[in-house]
């Protein structure tokens, strides 16, 4: 039975306590529906692909 931590796409939100934005390491948030990593302080978002967190600053794009 698939752990009910275990979202759509494979990612693992108990991922979220060991990551950390890599250019200003601070805590990130999961985007469920754009399958997203949100740094805030960076203004960046990360992709998810195949449930693994892509965690390159120039993989990522901006946001607001």
């Amino acid at each position: 039975m698939m752990d009910q931590e275990i979202k759509e796409g494979g990612f693992d939100r108990r991922m979220l306590e060991a990551l950390v934005c890599p250019r200003t390491q601070s805590r990130l948030e999961y985007d469920a529906a754009k399958q997203e990593l949100i740094s805030r302080k960076a203004g960046l978002a990360f992709p998810i692909r195949n449930g693994i967190p892509v965690m390159l600053t120039e993989e990522a794009r901006e946001i607001d």
